[in-house]
């Protein structure tokens, strides 16, 4: 089995997409006006509307804006520097600054527009740096 994408859906999928293409630095490819993607090495994030849920049959709910269990996470350089770079071109909500956690990675928590948090991090420590090599 393979991990294809985690889909965001949305009442607002340009204030996402411009969200996310401002903290990933990278362009989304968009298939319709109500699905896109943002691809980076490791992962797709595919931004979907509400009208897209219309396609997978009556039993396919989900409520936009009210994710209160996962966190989206990025892989970076230096949070740091992400942090700077971010916050010089949208305006963000940053729920922890950059932070050294106890397993050894260093994180940025914020929050995206429809309020999911997003983490920003970069392992530290050999042995988080080799939590990742293994992959």
């Amino acid at each position: 089995m393979h991990l294809a994408s985690t889909r965001i859906i949305t009442a607002d999928v340009d204030r996402l997409v411009s969200f996310y293409e401002a903290v990933t630095g990278l362009t989304a490819t968009r298939y319709t006006p109500d699905f896109i993607e943002i691809r980076t090495p490791g992962a797709t994030l595919a931004i979907g509307s509400t009208r897209t849920l219309g396609f997978f049959g009556g039993d396919a709910v989900a409520e936009p804006a009210a994710n209160r269990s996962v966190i989206i996470e990025f892989r970076v350089g230096d949070v740091d520097a992400e942090l700077a770079r971010i916050t010089s071109s949208i305006a963000v909500v940053v729920v922890q600054p950059p932070t050294t956690m106890p397993w050894g990675n260093r994180s940025l928590l914020l929050r995206d527009p429809d309020g999911t948090l997003v983490n920003l991090f970069a392992p530290m420590t050999a042995e988080a740096r080799q939590r990742f090599d293994q992959g």
